[in-house]
């Protein structure tokens, strides 16, 4: 895909290689402890999954990956803000 998501094909290999995870697993674009970054990226990107996959009538499934990942890292608060922010028209991010 041009937007930068990965394929379902890749995430089914990634998922493959991954198993079964109760946490999110290693990234190497945020090698530092902090994870706010990761967090809100994995955010981004499956919320735009979603309008990709929906607009290409395809199965959202893909984005699943993304929604474990930023529930694992994002603290709760932040996932409410941003889900009332993103109705509320007032998100900041790009999606």
């Amino acid at each position: 895909m041009q937007s930068g998501l990965a394929s379902s094909e890749d995430l089914n290999k990634l998922k493959k290689k991954q198993g079964d995870y109760l946490t999110a697993p290693f990234d190497p674009r945020f090698p530092n402890s902090n994870q706010t970054r990761n967090c809100y990226q994995n955010y981004l990107d499956y919320y735009r999954c979603m309008k990709i996959m929906k607009a290409k009538g395809k199965d959202v499934e893909a984005c699943k990956w993304y929604f474990r990942v930023f529930t694992s890292l994002c603290p709760i608060s932040w996932i409410k803000r941003w889900d009332e922010q993103r109705e509320a028209g007032t998100f900041p991010g790009k999606i």
